[in-house]
C-alpha cells in the first residue's frame, strides 16, 4: 500500500521485502535473495562457517531466516552493531544490480519506506498494514525500510 508519504511492503511479492527473489554477486558469490545475503553475513561474523555454508545452499528465503538463528557462536549486541550496515550492503548490491528493483525504490521518490510486519519491531515496525498508521507513536525500529531509504539516496547521488 502506498500513502500520501508512506510506502508499506510485507510479503515476498513485494520488490522491496528481503525474501523477494533478486540475484544478485557479491565477491564472487551470488545470492537470490536480500535474506541470503543477511544471514551468510551473520553466520560468518561469528565464524560460523558450517551454517555459513548451508545457507548458501537454502532452497528458499524461510530456510536462510531459520538457519540464521541457529548460528552458533552468537552475541546479540555484536550482531546489533553490525546488522544495520550489513543490511545496508544486502539493499545496496539488490538494488544497483537488478534495473527493474533500482526503479522501483527510486520511483518511491521521499515516501517513508515501512516494513509492516506486524511480528518484527526490529526489522519492521511491529504492526500490519492496517494497524500500522494508527500506532505510528508504537513502531519498532524499521531497520529494513531504514536500509532502504539510505540505499535509495545513495542510487540518488550515483552518476
Amino acid at each position: 500500500m502506498t500513502t500520501d508519504d508512506i510506502v508499506f511492503f510485507y510479503r515476498t511479492a513485494h520488490p522491496f521485502s528481503n525474501f523477494h527473489p533478486s540475484v544478485f554477486v557479491v565477491q564472487g558469490v551470488t545470492y537470490h535473495w536480500a535474506e541470503q545475503f543477511i544471514m551468510h553475513r551473520k553466520a560468518v561474523q561469528f565464524g560460523d562457517f558450517e551454517t555459513a555454508e548451508a545457507i548458501l545452499h537454502a532452497r528458499n528465503p524461510g530456510e536462510c531466516k531459520q538457519l540464521g538463528r541457529r548460528v552458533r557462536p552468537y552475541d546479540d549486541a555484536v550482531w546489533a552493531s553490525v546488522r544495520e550496515s550489513v543490511a545496508f550492503d544486502a539493499c545496496l548490491h539488490k538494488f544497483t544490480q537488478n534495473e527493474k528493483l533500482r526503479a522501483a525504490l527510486l520511483a518511491t521518490r521521499d515516501a517513508l519506506l515501512v516494513e509492516a510486519s506486524p511480528t518484527d519491531r526490529i526489522w519492521g515496525v511491529g504492526f500490519s498494514e492496517q494497524d500500522a498508521l494508527a500506532n505510528r507513536d508504537r513502531w519498532g525500529e524499521n531497520l529494513l525500510g531504514i536500509a532502504l531509504m539510505r540505499v535509495r539516496d545513495t542510487l540518488r547521488e550515483a552518476p
